[in-house]
């Protein structure tokens, strides 16, 4: 079976080789916007034509707007994709000389881009979810260059960009496998390269190890049927502060104006700050699914909708008053999905599925309905408030309740490997 990795390495970069780098994105950033504002300038002409309004060029910039009656025989929405827009380089270098200084793929690679953009934007309006539009890259918001193929190679730990030229590199572990992109990517003042490596994943040998079920929670990040807790790292909790401050420091310099020196460099302690939070909680993640692989044969998890559990609370409006809302709860409701996107279930549970595999491990995902409520021993469902964290119940099962639902869930997996006439792994 094929498998792809991505493989970051740090780069060290000269003045010259930064600037050259810094350029590029600057053009690659330019023609992304570019693609975008053709195909939505081409629809919208296409909907006042067809829609009940025509404009009529009078001289330059200046447009005569006129009824238009509405034709049967109207054509469909102008079909831009990603090959209408290659096919356009060759001519648009004519007259944007400096497309020239870039590699041909990393400019098809912008096009690709901005295509898979319009097919998630698609794909969303089709599934009835909010759209979010594609939007226009900023200075600050376009940090990376991909070579999909040629333009660049690797000799002697030592990395050779086209326009750019020999860079020094860390190379701190071996790639394995063949390599299908190379992307140079801006982390702050930082700049690395990241390979997309595709090699053949070995089926590993079923692990011997226990099962386990793993309840997720906010007092404690995981909560395993065996007794154990992991404590909850709360990493964006504790940068609050200093986030909330290097924000107050951006947000006043920028009423100074965009040429302010100023505004750049705290926008960009901004991003740093949150970059750390996401790297630190990234590293927290890794190392526990990795170990929780090694040690079961089985983990057992709930089917939740992280979506729905951070959605924003509905106003209640007053039947009595007119005009006026009830309490619905927004306040804690927001807390508590700052909290749940802190910990970063999802992410969590993607890593434990991947790296499952890998180990030889499996991974199961149950209807989470009740866990928390049934007791383990008699299987017992009894209505509990959020803050009652014992589990007690009449049979004399005494025990954490987030334990008592971990318990619950390894017992529905192994259920459902029952139905399956897989044999079970030991407790």
């Amino acid at each position: 079976m094929k498998t792809r990795k991505a493989y970051k390495y740090r780069l060290y970069p000269s003045k010259t080789q930064v600037k050259s780098f810094e350029n590029t994105l600057q053009i690659c950033r330019e023609l992304y916007n570019a693609c975008l504002q053709e195909r939505r300038d081409a629809y919208r002409t296409w909907e006042r034509v067809n829609k009940g309004i025509a404009l009529y060029p009078i001289c330059d910039g200046v447009f005569f707007a006129k009824e238009n009656v509405s034709r049967p025989d109207a054509p469909p929405p102008p079909q831009i994709n990603y090959y209408t827009q290659a096919n356009q380089l060759p001519e648009l270098k004519k007259i944007w000389p400096e497309l020239g200084a870039v590699h041909s793929q990393v400019l098809q690679n912008v096009l690709k881009r901005v295509d898979l953009a319009f097919q998630a934007f698609f794909l969303r309006v089709k599934q009835g979810e909010t759209p979010g539009y594609p939007r226009f890259k900023g200075k600050y918001r376009y940090d990376s260059f991909t070579y999909p193929g040629g333009g660049w190679s690797l000799r002697n730990n030592k990395l050779t960009i086209h326009g750019a030229g020999i860079i020094k590199l860390k190379l701190h572990r071996e790639a394995i496998g063949k390599v299908k992109t190379c992307t140079i990517k801006r982390e702050g003042e930082k700049w690395f390269v990241v390979f997309s490596l595709e090699s053949e994943l070995e089926v590993p040998l079923q692990h011997e190890g226990p099962a386990v079920g793993i309840d997720v929670g906010l007092e404690h990040f995981a909560n395993l049927s065996n007794g154990e807790q992991i404590e909850n790292p709360r990493f964006y909790r504790k940068a609050e502060k200093r986030l909330a401050k290097a924000q107050r420091q951006w947000s006043a310099v920028k009423k100074l104006g965009r040429d302010n020196p100023k505004r750049g460099k705290k926008g960009l302690a901004v991003k740093l700050a949150h970059k750390k939070i996401a790297n630190c909680r990234k590293d927290f993640q890794d190392k526990l699914s990795r170990e929780l692989v090694k040690r079961f044969s089985l983990i057992v998890v709930e089917d939740l909708k992280i979506r729905n559990l951070v959605r924003k609370a509905k106003p209640k409006e007053d039947a009595d008053n007119p005009g006026q809302f009830l309490p619905n709860g927004g306040a804690a409701q927001s807390g508590r999905s700052k909290s749940i996107q802190d910990a970063g279930w999802a992410t969590f549970i993607a890593k434990l599925g991947y790296k499952a595999e890998e180990a030889g491990s499996k991974l199961i995902e149950v209807d989470p309905r009740n866990t928390s409520r049934t007791c383990p021993e008699c299987g017992l469902v009894a209505v509990k408030k959020l803050s009652e964290r014992w589990h007690s119940c009449e049979c004399g099962c005494e025990m954490h309740r987030d334990v008592a639902a971990a318990i619950v869930i390894l017992s529905r997996g192994l259920a459902t490997l029952r139905n399956q006439s897989v044999e079970a792994p030991r407790l």
